[in-house]
């Protein structure tokens, strides 16, 4: 069966169900091993296994499973990470904390840099950070935190996979890293507001790693305590954080932090934070 009788028979179907061309032909592709590309440069077809499996994965993103479950990955800046249940996926929107911490390094001058990433996740913040920095010539220690053991389990492996020096500590944010101080905190906490209405794919990520309480403040509020505890004097954090909560949060930072600038994403909204430790 062509490429093009494959997605010729499933169109109807998706198009009902809202699943994208994209998602279709990424889907195809990573049945048959080959870039979505080579789907329209080569001649491919599907023998009856893999047109059993693409049906079979197809009907699983029918059902609101995400699609980077599904392939098992996810890109993320110059990297691609190993994903699947238990872990959030990394988005776009996240790259422009490792710009900001890379920012921060080269400010340094070539000093040693202490990085500690709180939530770490699948790692995407914490192994680009050290990726980059070490095709930089940076000298960097970077600590990923991460208290869920099936998150974890996608860290470990994500690191592994890209051979990067990146230390990983299981404990919660309030647990993690007692009496010490390090240069850098980035984080990606849980930040929307119990309630909001989600994509279906989105609520088959772990709740925890989403929701952040009624206002979504709740997990900020932690993440920016701890950090407080884990930094410098001088030292920058950097957060993601809701695009309701830019006031709140400033409120927050005043009393321990200066230099307090919000940055905003693609759709020009508050998406981010980066303050500097009194």
């Amino acid at each position: 069966m062509s490429i093009r009788e494959v997605l010729a028979s499933v169109r109807e179907r998706c198009d009902e169900n809202g699943i994208s061309r994209v998602d279709q032909e990424l889907l195809l592709a990573h049945v048959l091993g080959v870039s979505r590309m080579d789907l329209h440069a080569r001649e491919l077809s599907l023998d009856e296994s893999q047109a059993e499996e693409f049906e079979r994965l197809l009907g699983e993103r029918i059902n609101g499973l995400p699609l980077q479950y599904l392939t098992g990955e996810a890109p993320f800046r110059y990297l691609t990470f190993n994903v699947g249940p238990g872990v959030l996926i990394p988005r776009p929107e996240s790259e422009a904390l490792v710009d900001a911490v890379l920012v921060e390094i080269e400010k340094r001058r070539g000093e040693p840099v202490s990085i500690v990433d709180l939530g770490a996740g699948s790692g995407a913040l914490a192994i680009s950070i050290a990726h980059e920095s070490l095709q930089r010539g940076a000298r960097v220690h970077v600590v990923a935190v991460e208290k869920e053991a099936e998150a974890r389990s996608w860290l470990e492996r994500n690191i592994a996979r890209h051979e990067v020096d990146v230390r990983v500590i299981a404990a919660d944010v309030e647990e993690a890293l007692i009496g010490v101080r390090c240069d850098i905190v980035v984080a990606n906490p849980p930040y929307i507001p119990d309630g909001s209405s989600l994509p279906a794919d989105v609520l088959r990520e772990p709740r925890a790693a989403l929701f952040g309480g009624s206002d979504g403040m709740a997990a900020p509020k932690r993440f920016i305590t701890n950090a407080t505890r884990l930094l410098k004097s001088g030292g920058l954090l950097v957060l993601e954080h809701h695009e309701s909560q830019a006031k709140a949060l400033e409120e927050l930072l005043l009393s321990n932090y200066r230099e307090v600038e919000f940055h905003h994403d693609l759709n020009d909204r508050p998406r981010w934070l980066s303050a500097r430790r009194k």
